[in-house]
């Protein structure tokens, strides 16, 4: 099986440097090596073809064979790193926090230890009122992006 310490290496080095972020690194028993990454605006398809060779280029595929995927982490993809809430600041997300409440709002003042989600509340007989609810990093169980169309 391939280092996964080894590629992390790898990518480090190439994106040095530059926006790019590593979001996961996964290599299974299989040998199959799957790199997300991306960019606060955004991954193209030319800058994970040439991470894609990178990589390529410094593993061994006459020693070890192994499936390599370099990706950006899908829309409906949960956060993973800081960089994330970085990036997504200002769009709306859902956050489900440790003990299962779900929250759906906008995401503000994204810090080392959190965030604020500007959500609307139902104030009886009143209508609707903004409230930032702040949230750590260790309240949360998953963020995403809230897709609209």
């Amino acid at each position: 099986m391939t280092d996964k310490n080894r590629i992390e290496e790898l990518i480090r080095e190439h994106i040095s440097g530059t926006s790019m972020f590593i979001v996961s690194v996964k290599v299974s028993a299989s040998n199959r090596i799957t790199v997300l990454v991306d960019t606060r605006e955004g991954i193209t398809i030319d800058e994970c073809a040439l991470l894609h060779r990178h990589i390529e280029k410094g593993l061994d595929r006459d020693s070890e064979d192994f499936e390599l995927l370099v990706s950006s982490p899908g829309l409906d993809s949960p956060f993973t790193v800081i960089e994330q809430y970085y990036k997504n600041e200002g769009k709306k997300v859902a956050v489900v926090d440790n003990e299962g409440e779900k929250y759906t709002g906008i995401l503000k003042n994204v810090t080392g230890g959190g965030f604020d989600l500007e959500t609307e509340v139902k104030i009886k007989g009143a209508g609707k009122e903004k409230k930032d609810i702040p949230f750590n990093f260790d309240q949360v169980k998953a963020t995403k992006i809230v897709l609209t169309i």
